[in-house]
Parts: C-alpha cells; structure tokens; sequence
C-alpha cells in the first residue's frame, strides 16, 4: 500500500486539495502499477507562522 505524505502551507481551496489527491494517485498507479484503491495520499497543512526561510517565518516575509 502506498502511502504518499504532501507537505505544505495552508492556503489552497478544498478543490486544489483534491485536485492534488487525484493526481498523485494517478502518477502512483502509472509509474508502479499501484492499485488505484491501495494508494493513500496524506496532506499536512501547517500554517505560514510555522515554516521559516532564512530565520523568519514566511507569514513574516509576506509569502
């Protein structure tokens, strides 16, 4: 069972989000022939105060 852990900072609409689901199980089912209904894709969402480049956070940067 393929398990595929995304990463990311908050700010995408729930259609991204399953945009995003989609497209990772269809990339796992054609490079190695996973079975559609075995792939799980996990999104962690953290939001912009908890990710820093450079010693600031990117809420901080404005990104």
């Amino acid at each position: 069972m393929p398990i595929v852990q995304v990463n990311m900072l908050e700010g995408r609409t729930d259609e991204q989000k399953e945009a995003l689901i989609r497209e990772i199980t269809e990339a796992m089912v054609r490079s190695i022939s996973a079975p559609r209904e075995s792939v799980r894709v996990m999104i962690n969402e953290m939001p912009k105060q908890h990710f820093g480049i450079g010693g600031n956070s990117v809420k901080k940067m404005g990104r």
